[in-house]
């Protein structure tokens, strides 16, 4: 398992270095973005597990009062992360031309 997401962040950081990149945690409530790679961390095979993967569709759903922690949509759910975690994801923003249109 730890082969293939090696083998999957590396496509995608590949890719990415043409990219501008940010991290989670900047985006904006109701902006969307797509999994560029996750940092290495303490948490990063929980992200991935939790269906934070490269190339996946996110959305920044909601933002505590306080701001943190944060809400977003993944893989078809929804998630709650701390800014320290959302830290460690890359992502490009994606404007809602870019997005793909349902049939």
């Amino acid at each position: 398992m730890s082969l293939f997401i090696t083998i999957l962040n590396k496509k995608f950081e590949f890719q990415s270095h043409h990219i501008h990149s940010m991290n989670l945690s900047e985006l904006k409530k109701g902006e969307k973005a797509i999994i560029l790679s996750i940092d290495e961390s303490p948490i990063r095979i929980k992200l991935f597990e939790m269906g934070c993967i490269p190339g996946e569709h996110i959305t920044l759903e909601n933002i505590a009062p306080f701001g943190d922690p944060i809400a977003i949509s993944v893989s078809d759910y929804k998630l709650s992360l701390r800014l320290n975690e959302a830290f460690y994801i890359q992502i490009q923003k994606v404007s809602t031309e870019q997005e793909p249109q349902a049939a």
